[in-house]
């Protein structure tokens, strides 16, 4: 019997070092992504990605997916995609020609298949190789006819976009994208394409454009693939904004802040716009109020609004104006680990503990933090709450969002003077509760759990099944 081991000490001992962060990017984590819905919508529902995906391929659709994964943290970055999907939303039609799922899906399968290449550079060896690869097995033979002539009809198409007069002086994002393109497009060997498209081609002029697309110009021709499919996302995200009515923010640089009148959350219908304020002189916000009075879906409302902005996309909003960060927490939907012996309350904590390791490291940082301590007893949860919100307000360059159903903390928060108060309330209107989502200064003063349990039945119910028993 073999017998392996295990040097369980060299394991423990060796330290993972995490890829380094673009300076340039803000950073999120997997917690952060899920709270605010980008990627996975809350219970099968669509997602961020869902609702601005409106790309032609599904390379355009990966090159999406990757720059919403990474939204930047430095203004300029920002300011290059703003005009971008500005001048693309002006110039809509000069995007027209871009490529189709069939163009760049024939041309990304040629480009990996294993398909045979005639390598040969002299005019005798090369027909030798190309008269095999020509009267051999048929199959993979039309499989470069196809390869070819999908490569070439995307050469053509970015000939048609790069060459567009609109596009000559285009700014931002787009127009770096589109000056690379024309640069490689002008690469002589690339001559071999023509500017008409024909079926009628040699065997030999076939295998000698292969050998130019697969050989001399590979990386050319996979960097135009990839510069295609990144323009396919920049119209894409310019089309979302353009047909949801988002408005661009301000950009400021300097302390960070956060202002925005009517904001509202992208996937409500008939959502009720809100204000958010926040500056460094009045850097956390407390928000109180009862049950479904919509503390949660505000604190979403404006995470994907900062999200957003930080992406260079409009924003749900009448007007927004923000000064970048380079982090951006989230803590809504924490769960415990069952597996790894990690409780509730033991889970809030260690998100707790990323959020102020994040700050002590001079960070920017920007946190919402859903009734922070709730997996506690109500005592736990006050003395936490308040020695850990006083001493997050006290930092320099944050902000913090915070909603809370401890009531008593209000007047707390007040003494630092860094705090702004906030809450949602509900009013009855023919005997139920009816809320109005409208943000209003102050602390709530409504307790209304009872109120909802009567409202559903519940005592009754329980009372008729315990007369029943007797």
């Amino acid at each position: 019997m073999l017998n392996f081991k295990i040097r369980l000490d060299n394991l423990s001992t060796k330290k993972f070092e995490p890829p380094p962060v673009d300076p340039d990017e803000m950073v999120m984590d997997p917690q952060t992504y899920k709270d605010l819905e980008i990627f996975e919508g809350e219970g099968g529902a669509s997602s961020l990605y869902d609702l601005f995906n409106t790309t032609r391929s599904a390379g355009g659709a990966k090159a999406l997916r990757a720059r919403m994964r990474k939204p930047w943290a430095k203004a300029s970055r920002i300011r290059a995609v703003q005009e971008s999907l500005t001048f693309i939303r002006r110039n809509r039609g000069a995007f027209e020609r871009l490529l189709s799922d069939t163009t760049t899906g024939t041309v990304e399968k040629y480009l990996s298949g294993s398909l045979p290449l005639v390598t040969k550079d002299s005019n005798w060896e090369f027909w030798m190789w190309a008269l095999e690869v020509r009267f051999g097995d048929f199959r993979p033979y039309n499989r470069i006819v196809r390869g070819v002539q999908g490569a070439s009809t995307m050469i053509r198409a970015l000939r048609t976009v790069s060459s567009t007069p609109e596009l000559l002086n285009a700014p931002g994002e787009v127009g770096v994208l589109i000056a690379e393109m024309r640069t490689l497009l002008a690469r002589p060997t690339l001559g071999l394409v023509g500017d008409v498209d024909r079926w009628d081609l040699s065997a030999w002029k076939i295998l000698r454009i292969d050998r130019m697309f697969r050989l001399i110009e590979r990386e050319t021709v996979e960097r135009l693939l990839d510069l295609a499919c990144d323009l396919d996302a920049l119209v894409s995200m310019a089309d979302a904004v353009e047909r949801l009515g988002f408005v661009m923010p301000e950009i400021v640089e300097g302390p960070l802040e956060m202002r925005g009148e009517a904001v509202s959350h992208p996937f409500i219908t008939e959502a009720v716009p809100n204000p958010v304020a926040l500056d460094q002189r009045r850097r956390m916000l407390f928000l109180t109020g009862p049950n479904m009075a919509g503390k949660t879906t505000y604190l979403r409302c404006c995470g994907i609004a900062l999200y957003l902005a930080h992406l260079g996309m409009g924003v749900p909003a009448r007007s927004f104006r923000f000064s970048p960060c380079d982090r951006l927490f989230s803590s809504i939907s924490v769960n415990d680990n069952v597996r790894a012996g990690v409780s509730f309350f033991r889970a809030e904590a260690l998100r707790v503990k990323a959020i102020a390791l994040a700050v002590t490291q001079g960070h920017r940082v920007v946190a919402l933090m859903d009734e922070p301590f709730k997996g506690t007893n109500v005592k736990d949860a006050f003395d936490a709450s308040q020695a850990v919100l006083a001493r997050l307000a006290e930092k320099d360059g944050t902000m913090f969002l915070v909603s809370s159903h401890l009531i008593e903390l209000g007047e707390r928060m007040l003494e630092s003077g860094l705090v702004d108060l906030q809450h949602f309330e509900a009013s009855e209107e023919e005997g139920r509760l009816r809320f109005e989502y409208i943000l209003r200064p102050g602390v709530s003063s409504q307790r209304l759990g009872m109120r909802v349990l009567r409202e559903e039945g519940i005592f009754e119910l329980l009372d008729q099944q315990q007369n029943g028993k007797r």
